[in-house]
């Protein structure tokens, strides 16, 4: 039974994380159309669409949808769907739970880590493929 309800979480990411990924594209290719190539507008408004959705899933999954509302049901719409759209949603979240427990530090730490962490962890995958090219 256990590995079998593993599998059906592991069903339900999957699922949501291909609508997710479509629904991006969609945004992509739909600023491209109307605002152009030079600057990322696709990737801002998803960030901060995808972040906004993710709190008014996550608030009303914790005050408001009541006992019907199932683990699978968070891990479709919130890891799943979300998590494809943009991982910018969870990075918020996380960032805000652990600013609302008053771990100020924790919050600073994570944003700062995350964005200047990404940023060199992409600059070390570029010039090692660079190197080896």
């Amino acid at each position: 039974m256990g590995y079998t309800v593993a599998m059906m979480a592991y069903l339900l990411v999957f699922l949501g994380a291909g609508l997710g990924g479509m629904l991006r594209h969609g945004v992509n290719q739909t600023c491209a159309h109307y605002c152009g190539i030079e600057f990322p507008w696709g990737t801002l408004i998803i960030n901060i669409l995808g972040s906004a959705l993710m709190g008014l899933l996550v608030g009303w999954l914790a005050f408001r949808a009541g006992e019907g509302w199932t683990q699978h049901t968070r891990l479709f719409l919130a890891t799943g769907v979300l998590g494809g759209f943009t991982t910018f949603s969870t990075f918020s979240l996380d960032a805000i739970l652990i600013w609302e427990r008053g771990d100020l530090m924790g919050a600073g730490f994570y944003v700062g880590g995350s964005v200047l962490g990404g940023l060199v962890g992409l600059v070390a995958g570029l010039a090692l493929v660079r190197a080896i090219s």
